[in-house]
């Protein structure tokens, strides 16, 4: 089912309006976004084959935000490489707007409170001019329910709101702020966002397991470049420069 066009919250003159795709139940919404043109959104209110980086699985029971937004990616592919991490920003920016100012990110991909997870960011590109920002947010649903590992590994909204803001609403100011993270990636505006997500990510002693490399690198994640790198400073006083495609897996090191 198609929805009406909806307005996102007008935080700019450019926000555009967002035509929704409204669907019960998705594999996943990320797949259906794929041949969708930019300012289209799809969501579901469950997926059954959700997933993260790497394609790990991700519980997607109903009750949360299951969101796939397609934002135009004109120009060269590189000049898109700080993406997810502006739609880190984004997600964290919307979180603030509605309230909630405890959020941190875990590079590259994963929004936190404290040591337990909110949300999860996967950009995919299946086209040279749009990417896909695919979204799994915890509002009311029990992922622990449908998988006892995540029990204390995860939080919602409902946790941290009361009362929890409707869906259209976390959608409406989710959708407002990606559209703004486009804009300042396509006017190579993305020193405005720096500032904020090196408060965002940076200070973690991590280990980071690399896919060409045996052992994992140990140390303190530094900052993040305009093209998303991460730089990690090692425990043996070595700085590394990593891009998002060299790391496998990031955990920290509490």
């Amino acid at each position: 089912m198609v929805a009406p066009h909806v307005t996102a919250s007008p935080l700019s003159p450019a926000t555009p309006e967002w035509t929704l795709h409204l669907h019960t139940k998705a594999v996943s919404t990320n797949d259906l976004a794929a041949p969708l043109p930019g300012w289209h959104a799809v969501v579901a209110d469950r997926q059954t084959g959700g997933r993260g980086r790497h394609r790990r699985a991700w519980v997607s029971d109903e009750g949360g935000l299951w969101l796939s937004a397609v934002l135009p990616t004109p120009g060269p592919v590189a000049d898109w490489a700080i993406l997810p991490l502006a739609a880190g920003w984004a997600v964290r920016a919307a979180l603030a707007d509605l309230g909630v100012f405890n959020i941190r990110l875990r590079w590259p991909n994963d929004v936190m409170v404290g040591r337990a997870k909110l949300a999860g960011i996967l950009v995919e590109r299946f086209r040279p001019d749009t990417a896909v920002v695919g979204l799994g947010l915890n509002l009311v649903n029990r992922p622990e329910l449908h998988d006892d590992t995540l029990a204390g590994q995860t939080t919602r909204l409902a946790d941290l709101l009361s009362p929890a803001p409707t869906r259209a609403v976390v959608l409406d100011t989710i959708l407002a702020r990606l559209a703004h993270a486009q804009h300042l990636v396509a006017d190579r505006s993305v020193a405005d966002l720096l500032p904020t997500l090196n408060t965002a990510w940076t200070g973690a002693r991590v280990s980071i397991d690399l896919d060409n490399r045996a052992t994992p690198l140990v140390g303190r994640l530094t900052a993040v470049d305009a093209q998303g790198r991460l730089q990690l400073d090692a425990d043996d006083g070595a700085r590394h420069v990593l891009s998002p495609l060299q790391v496998a897996r990031l955990r920290e090191a509490f």
